[in-house]
């Protein structure tokens, strides 16, 4: 089965990996975090700045996939703080309706920088192939 890597020009450009993957009709995404197009944290310190422009930067590579976030079958949430995730309700409503998709957040003591606070993956299923 043929895989297209997935290299969307609307998120930071990445080093040693790719953004996402497709094969057949599954998206397999990297870890997404809160850079913006320049590679520049979005929110040192605010989880949920950092929180938001994540899910922003998942959307983009989503989409440049031809899927939404309403095609995630199942996402991993990595955060340095789990207490912080009860602030982020508002934020997520924006990106995701009900049925929400399955998840599951983990208490980690450190991501790829020091000033990451949240790290996400995440696997679609689109319809069409």
């Amino acid at each position: 089965m043929a895989r297209d890597v997935i290299r969307p020009t609307n998120v930071h450009k990445p080093r040693g990996y790719s953004h996402a993957m497709k094969v057949g009709n599954s998206i397999y995404t990297s870890g997404q975090v809160a850079l913006d197009l320049e590679g520049n944290i979005v929110g040192k310190g605010d989880f949920v700045k950092q929180f938001e422009q994540t899910l922003e930067n998942m959307k983009r590579v989503l989409e440049s996939a031809g899927a939404s976030m309403s095609d995630i079958v199942q996402m991993v949430m990595f955060i340095t703080d789990l207490s912080q995730l009860e602030k982020t309700g508002d934020v997520f409503t924006k990106y995701f309706q009900r049925p929400y998709p399955p998840s599951v957040a983990v208490q980690v003591s450190r991501l790829g920088q020091p000033e990451w606070m949240v790290e996400m993956i995440a696997t679609a299923v689109v319809d069409h192939a």
